[in-house]
């Protein structure tokens, strides 16, 4: 007796929570209900042209393909971002406080050239404004700070010639990359 409630209690909640969500998803952009593929007129006749014409439009999937293939991300991001890597490539010998691709940034610690008691350092942020190669696409600081001692110190943005030099470095490299990735495209093609 109790298994027939479970059973009939299935079957209520299939036919009044599970079948509508499957009935929603048949409607089209204009809010009728049209199952996909049903105006044959546009779908040819032969069996295996449909085929061909559903995979050409990524309307259909293979088996083989679901299961084979890379698993997890694809992160290509930094290998074929030519800006990235010749700016990460200029500032090499500085240590990094903070990198992030997806908000594209890159900090650098604070970095002094000579170990001397002098208590100078800089720090260089650079931001990348698009991923295109070209002068508009990097927004670099440079910080200055000046300690008299650990606890007295005074930090200030300096615009000297370190910043557009730093640029033009990022960008002649950038441009060298691009240029090694189209032509290594033209003799994979």
């Amino acid at each position: 007796m109790r298994e027939n409630k479970s059973k009939l209690f299935l079957r209520i909640f299939t036919i009044f929570f599970i079948l509508p969500i499957f009935l929603i998803s048949c409607k089209g952009p204009d809010g009728k209900f049209k199952l996909p593929g049903s105006d044959a007129r546009k779908f040819p006749a032969d069996p295996a042209l449909r085929v061909k014409k559903n995979l050409e439009e990524g309307r259909g999937f293979k088996l083989n393909d679901a299961f084979s293939g890379p698993k997890g991300g694809v992160f290509d991001f930094a290998s074929s971002n030519e800006l990235w890597r010749a700016s990460l490539d200029a500032i090499d010998f500085m240590p990094l406080s903070s990198v992030n691709y997806s908000g594209g940034i890159i900090v650098t610690d604070w970095y002094a050239a000579d170990q001397s008691l002098s208590g100078e350092s800089i720090k260089i942020s650079i931001r990348f404004l698009t991923n295109e190669v070209r002068a508009d696409a990097l927004d670099i600081k440079v910080f200055n700070k000046k300690c008299n001692n650990m606890s007295n110190c005074i930090i200030k943005e300096i615009n000297d010639e370190l910043a557009p030099e730093l640029k033009k470095q990022i960008l002649k490299k950038a441009t060298l990359y691009k240029k090694e990735a189209q032509n290594k495209d033209k003799k994979d093609n």
